[in-house]
């Protein structure tokens, strides 16, 4: 993070006032390591917000998503279909447990997996005789993914379905909150998220043996004995109960944090919309997303860089779209199945500036640019 006094972040972290209470509270009773009560206490509240069965708070969005892959039982060999439109941690696990990508395409409407490609993916990769494992599906920028279309095509070949919620915890489909889709849903905590924890993730499911499976996993496999033992490979995922401390005082203010980012969304929106050319994400009618970051496509001839580097003259953060996954030279020889959409989102696309702690005169220097970088006088 490239900071100078005065910046104008693209998402910062932005406390509640509990958050102190909590960790104060631990550090008074010496609960500084991966266990004290905050952990289930988080746990408790993040499957009272997402109304899921079972959690367990982890050290980033990464190791629950590694968990979740290994949950489902993805295995070295295995073919793993992800969303190619997503930053890198949604498809660096499936390497991981030795099994490989298959990157699917985005759809226009919400620029998540298009069920038509996902399924073309699935019948192309059976007919080779591969063995699909899973699928990550992501939900890009807080807008949930056609999740009704693809959980009929998951469902239907029998693939269990892993929700990347990370960039959208509190936002809903169909008045259901995702991440309770799947088989496994994940989250990020981390500090440019709409919560955070400073670092962390979590990992919730219906499946009770599931979860305590993961936990006991993200504790290095400790197998119940007085002497460490250990008869599987474990790891180090476990949150802190301090961060799960200021996970709680986060959850407590949630839906504000959403409602500003959303009502962030519609000033620019109103700001900004009458310049020719420049596109706004809408929101189908199914669909509540978070707007944790507010994304749009520059019209010609501008390109995201060249609005990036003159918004950061002024001082502001501004960052493109993700490259996809399938454009990356990591996953350059991995299947892939669609029309590069998303790899023409990358070349049009930018998110703004969408702190949930912006003030009204960040805001108004933000569009004032904007204006100036993009209106044709």
């Amino acid at each position: 993070m490239n900071y100078r006094p005065g910046r104008i972040f693209l998402s910062a972290p932005h406390m509640g006032g509990h958050e102190k209470n909590y960790a104060l509270k631990a550090i008074e009773d010496n609960w500084v390591s991966t266990t004290g009560p905050n952990l289930p206490g988080f746990e408790h509240d993040i499957c009272q917000h997402t109304n899921a069965r079972h959690a367990v708070a982890l050290s980033s969005g990464t190791a629950a998503l590694h968990l979740a892959l290994r949950m489902v039982g993805v295995k070295p060999g295995d073919e793993v279909l992800c969303s190619t439109f997503t930053f890198v941690a949604s498809a660096n696990p499936i390497l991981y447990l030795g099994a490989s990508p298959v990157f699917v395409e985005s759809e226009p409407d919400t620029w998540n997996m298009d069920p038509e490609a996902l399924r073309a993916a699935i019948t192309e990769r059976l007919r080779q005789g591969k063995r699909l494992a899973a699928i990550v599906l992501v939900h890009l920028y807080g807008m949930p993914a056609k999740l009704k279309e693809l959980m009929a095509i998951a469902d239907e070949f029998g693939i269990p379905v892993i929700e990347d919620a990370a960039e959208a915890l509190g936002s809903r489909y169909s008045g259901h909150q995702v991440g309770t889709f799947g088989k496994v849903g994940i989250f990020s905590f981390n500090g440019n998220k709409i919560i955070t924890t400073s670092g962390g993730g979590a990992l919730i499911s219906e499946d009770e043996q599931l979860v305590e499976q993961a936990r006991f996993l993200a504790t290095q496999a400790k197998d119940p004995a007085p002497y460490y033992e250990h008869s599987q490979m474990g790891y180090n995922y476990r949150m802190s109960n301090i961060s799960a401390g200021i996970g709680r005082g986060q959850l407590e203010v949630l839906e504000k944090r959403i409602k500003q980012r959303r009502d962030i969304f519609h000033f620019y929106k109103q700001q900004l919309g009458h310049i020719e050319g420049l596109e706004f994400m809408a929101e189908p009618k199914i669909c509540y997303t978070n707007r944790w970051l507010t994304t749009v496509l520059l019209p010609e001839p501008h390109t995201p860089e060249s609005i990036r580097l003159a918004l950061e003259e002024e001082n502001i953060e501004t960052r493109p779209l993700w490259k996809p996954m399938h454009l990356q030279p990591l996953f350059q020889h991995h299947p892939y199945m669609g029309n590069n959409l998303s790899g023409k989102l990358f070349e049009r696309g930018l998110c703004l500036p969408s702190s949930s702690n912006l003030t009204e005169e960040e805001l108004d220097k933000v569009v004032k640019h904007l204006r100036r970088l993009l209106e044709v006088v």
